[in-house]
């Protein structure tokens, strides 16, 4: 639950950037590329401390990684309710991206209590917190932004952070992790307190894992074993952000003009003539936010059923190879009902791939790389989603064509790459250090995951390593 709340808060604080953008166009008088400057600025401060987080939560566990950047988000996120000026909206905003961009610790401490029979459907059904949040975010806006303004808006936004520092103190820390860092007493007291909860008895057996004192090292990521694969995921998390948030932004965009003729029609009259023209959102462009915001739930119940029938890989490709397709009616003039409708499809398969690929990362890297893994991985997420904007909102108003080419273009590469990928994940147990030292340590490593789930029979003798 505190992991999905903090997954909630993540979606909420990147769901603000499409209502806010507009409304500081307007209230400020903005041209758009420092429009478009407030939504990359969020980013830039997640790429720059993704890796950190990792680093952090690879070194002093998962959990004191993830209370620091929360508690970070919380308090940024309420001064950047104060901001006055410009300059100190991108500063704020900047420093919330920082914590945020820890927020994906939240998977890694998850996906280490789960078994690898479940891990899949267990670590969608938090993905749903992330669709969560950005309905919540939108239906707030609705209420708040017509009579409150944007400020009380970023000032509510931080509700879910809120909750998780107040009941964080119950938050466990993953026993896999207190192994291999030599607290074998504290992983077991971990697990006793999960098979108390669990209304079950621990497995019979005892903890035995090698002290790991070198974690978290992003060289470990780039030695033979791991190259090919991490390189295929950092593109594939930057095509997955650039495309996600880009049609995120392009959603209001392409609601303000009426449909993609409508852009082309005002093209000529919103920027050469006067950058600083605007149109705030009306209830009808938060309606038409709502529904395509909606359809991130069938795009969770369709990866689910593909991840399970075809594996990871192949679910990843097929998500963006569709989001592609989706894109393509995008090119005619078509009305705002087909408009709603074609990307509400492509909002599903764009946060499939997504959270398939959320899936698949944790899987593929043992326990002593997993954190930066994925610290790193979301790290050039947030780079396709700092350059996004600059897509999204100002090469929009030169070509609609050559943007909606872009996104289709950067979808099909990822697709490429999910291919590519050398490893299946699909059943396959979390690995610890055996990966990376390519010994037999495995043999004498016992598994927290098994202890943790006495449900999965109890074992005689010495528990034994995944």
């Amino acid at each position: 639950m505190l992991t999905g709340i903090s997954w909630m808060a993540d979606a909420m604080e990147m769901m603000i950037l499409s209502i806010l953008a507009p409304q500081l166009h307007c209230e400020w008088r903005l041209p758009s590329w420092e429009v478009a400057f407030i939504t990359s600025v969020v980013f830039i401060g997640m790429m720059l401390s993704s890796s950190l987080w990792g680093n952090i939560s690879d070194k002093y566990g998962r959990r004191v990684g993830l209370i620091l950047c929360m508690v970070w988000t919380l308090y940024y996120g309420l001064l950047s309710a104060f901001a006055p000026v410009y300059g100190w909206i991108l500063i704020l905003r900047g420093l919330v991206g920082f914590g945020l961009g820890g927020a994906p610790q939240s998977v890694t401490l998850y996906s280490e209590f789960l078994p690898s029979k479940s891990r899949g459907i267990s670590i969608m059904l938090i993905e749903v917190f992330w669709a969560l949040g950005a309905v919540f975010e939108v239906l707030l806006a609705m209420l708040v932004m017509p009579t409150l303004g944007w400020r009380w808006l970023l000032a509510f936004s931080t509700a879910p952070v809120v909750v998780f520092t107040a009941l964080c103190f119950w938050l466990p820390e993953s026993a896999r992790y207190d192994v291999l860092a030599g607290n074998s007493d504290k992983a077991l007291a971990t697990l006793k307190r999960i098979a108390a909860d669990n209304g079950t008895e621990m497995p019979k057996g005892r903890l035995i894992a090698d002290r790991q004192d070198e974690r978290g090292k992003i060289k470990d990521l780039l030695t033979p074993e791991y190259r090919k694969t991490t390189i295929l995921l950092w593109l594939i998390w930057f095509s997955n952000a650039f495309a996600y948030y880009g049609l995120v932004l392009l959603t209001t965009e392409l609601f303000q003009a009426g449909d993609i003729c409508g852009v082309n029609t005002a093209r000529a009259k919103v920027e050469p003539s006067c950058s600083l023209e605007c149109s705030y959102l009306t209830f009808d462009d938060y309606k038409d936010l709502l529904w395509t915001t909606l359809a991130e739930f069938p795009g969770l119940l369709v990866t689910l059923w593909a991840m399970d029938c075809i594996g990871r890989r192949k679910s990843m490709v097929m998500c963006f190879v569709a989001f592609s397709v989706c894109i393509l009616p995008l090119y005619a003039c078509i009305g705002r009902t087909a408009l709603t409708v074609f990307i509400f499809i492509a909002r599903a398969f764009i946060t499939g791939g997504w959270q398939a690929a959320y899936v698949y990362t944790p899987e593929v890297y043992p326990t002593v790389i997993r954190a930066v893994g994925i610290g790193t991985s979301s790290g050039f997420a947030r780079v396709g989603a700092l350059l996004t904007p600059f897509v999204a909102q100002v090469l929009l108003r030169s070509s609609v064509y050559l943007t909606l080419s872009v996104y289709c273009a950067c979808s099909l590469l990822a697709a490429v790459a999910a291919w590519a990928l050398p490893i299946e994940t699909a059943g396959r147990a979390l690995q610890e250090s055996s990966q990376l030292n390519n010994n037999n340590q495995d043999t004498n490593t016992s598994s927290p995951q098994k202890a943790s789930q006495a449900s999965y029979g109890s074992q005689n003798g010495q528990s034994q390593g995944p």
